[in-house]
């Protein structure tokens, strides 16, 4: 009698993805990711000029505004992290593009129907604040469900590069829109990039893999601070973080009065400045369209030490700007800034999305975004407070002066004498 031979054969790998020139839930990602910053940047501009226009809002109201888009990261940034990690992200960015849509459509309607308020308008950038922090954690974190380790790095760079021109097309749209539509009609069209972007994420065809469950569901206060100490404790982790704060600080501290410092004491008319800010973002295009050959050469941690040493220091062009051909100064001094600022993004977003364990990747996006973006607020009142008591071109000498010295930072952890970041913790 013959026994029946059953062979167990090893189920078939998984087909590769295609590279990301034709990966199209990838471009489809991009380009719905893309549109939302771009969306932001407008919002940027035009929700001052809507308190200023329609409102007349105070000087302390338009401020008050400006940093209210900014608020939620510090009241619930890091619990965002941890609920990004327990839930799907793209249904979660579904929601934040279509809240951003109905947000921002609410204030057109409300002054049309006399009932515009500055209270409204503060309301509207918090809750609009707080969907950008969902959006930006979960999309940092989906990246690597649809695209594979080896393609992260790229695919960041293509993502802070997009990043570069939404800045650049938000906030010179932003003004082109209040000029052709109004202050409050423009708002209209803002609130259409948001329904774009969730139009390019439902258009995704990848299943994005459940979270991984836990046998029991902890505290969300125990996993937050499980997210806290693993960045905290990791000394990559922790020497980036403190780069990225002080930069932030730096940045915004100077940018909150280069407006200021460009039209009264450069003459730059108003209509031009927003250009001209806006300018830097071609040196941020530039480092993310450099990161691959930067990395290539040098290698991940010591092409983060190249890029950031060797760019940074040309902010001290900025304080030198004058009147006619010394604008090039501000020009060239602000680019060169962010190509560095750019470039040591891309390579710090591949390797935290390659590094960190994935059920902590919500938790430790959040921690460093809060630290980051936290700074933002706070660089602005400094910039303010210094530009007031030693005057605008001294106080943009001492910020620039701190930002050429900025990259010292990361020779603090492990990254000095090392090629490559390592690709877990622990790893050689």
């Amino acid at each position: 009698m013959s026994e029946d031979v059953f062979v167990r054969t090893a189920p078939a790998p998984a087909p590769p993805r295609p590279p990301l020139s034709r990966h199209r839930d990838f471009r489809l990602l991009w380009l719905g990711e893309t549109t939302n910053r771009v969306g932001i940047n407008i919002t940027t501009v035009a929700m001052p000029l809507v308190a200023v226009v329609t409102l007349n809002a105070s000087t302390l109201s338009v401020s008050v505004l400006a940093a209210a888009p900014w608020l939620p990261w510090l009241l619930i940034g890091l619990p965002a992290g941890a609920w990004v990690d327990r839930m799907r992200r793209r249904p979660l960015m579904l929601v934040c593009n279509v809240s951003s849509v109905l947000l921002l459509a609410s204030v057109p309607a409300a002054a049309w129907l006399g009932v515009l308020t500055m209270t409204h308008l503060l309301v509207v950038a918090l809750l609009n604040g707080l969907a950008a922090v969902f959006f930006g954690i979960s999309y940092k974190v989906y990246v690597p469900s649809i695209v594979d380790r080896d393609q992260l790095q790229d695919a960041n760079a293509r993502l802070q590069g997009s990043e570069s021109v939404a800045q650049v097309a938000g906030l010179g749209g932003g003004g082109l829109l209040a000029q052709g539509f109004g202050a409050v009609s423009g708002l209209l069209v803002n609130a259409g990039t948001f329904l774009f972007s969730a139009l390019c994420l439902l258009g995704i065809r990848s299943r994005e893999p459940l979270p991984e469950p836990s046998h029991e569901r902890t505290p969300l206060r125990r996993d937050i601070r499980e997210g806290l100490q693993h960045t905290v404790h990791d000394p990559y982790l922790r020497v980036l973080t403190a780069y990225g704060t002080v930069t932030n600080l730096l940045l915004t501290a100077y940018q909150a009065i280069l407006p200021v410092f460009v039209i009264r004491q450069l003459g730059v008319p108003e209509g031009a400045t927003g250009w001209l800010l806006a300018s830097s973002s071609i040196g941020g295009i530039l480092g993310a369209a450099g990161a691959k050959r930067v990395t290539a050469r040098w290698g991940t941690a010591r092409g983060l030490l190249v890029a950031t040493a060797a760019t940074a220091p040309f902010a001290l062009l900025i304080p030198m700007a004058g009147k006619g051909p010394m604008l090039a100064a501000l020009v060239a001094g602000s680019a060169l800034l962010a190509l560095g600022v750019v470039l040591a993004n891309v390579i710090q977003g591949a390797f935290r999305q390659r590094y960190c364990p994935p059920h902590l990747l919500g938790r430790i996006t959040a921690c460093i975004s809060v630290a980051n973006f936290g700074a933002i607020p706070f660089g602005s009142l400094l910039g303010g407070v210094l530009g007031t008591a030693l005057g605008l071109r001294p106080t943009l000498w001492l910020l620039t002066a701190g930002l050429a010295v900025s990259p010292l930072l990361l020779l603090i952890g492990p990254l000095r004498g090392r090629r490559d970041l390592p690709a877990a913790p622990g790893g050689s």
